[in-house]
């Protein structure tokens, strides 16, 4: 694909994503610019022919006594474009951008049945745990 191109989330690619069907629902400006504004959030996304065809999100999260580490929100691809390596690309551009910030430690949850999320983090080298309980508030969980 050779079309395909990557961009960081900021002010200036914000308006790239109005109307991107990769994300659970339709981005919101409001919430897109307190996304951008603070900075222990990222987001690489992919455009092809000026589409979004597919993002990957993180969070820095940071504690008193530990390092920096990245819990990676979310990744999508659009659905008619799995499974060529754009989310990989993705995923390892937010893998790079958290380590440059600093970020010594990187996790993330996915279902037990998401096969190819699976499949995705198993190819980027990512170390499975299992019997992790998660627990949530106020619907956390539902989306």
């Amino acid at each position: 694909m050779q079309d395909l191109r990557f961009h960081i989330l900021d002010q200036d690619t914000a308006h790239m994503l109005m109307g991107a069907d990769v994300f659970d629902n339709p981005v919101d400006p409001d919430q897109c610019a307190g996304f951008i504004a603070d900075a222990g959030h990222m987001m690489v996304f992919a455009t092809l022919a000026d589409r979004v065809v597919g993002m990957a999100s993180g969070t820095v999260l940071r504690h008193p006594d530990k390092q920096p580490a990245l819990f990676v929100n979310e990744v999508g691809v659009d659905e008619g474009l799995r499974n060529q390596g754009i989310g990989a690309a993705l995923t390892q551009r937010l893998l790079d951008m958290a380590r440059e910030q600093g970020c010594k430690g990187i996790w993330l949850a996915t279902e037990g049945d998401n096969a190819p999320a699976r499949a995705l983090y198993r190819k980027l080298g990512a170390r499975e745990t299992e019997e992790i309980v998660v627990y949530d508030w106020d619907g956390a969980m539902d989306a």
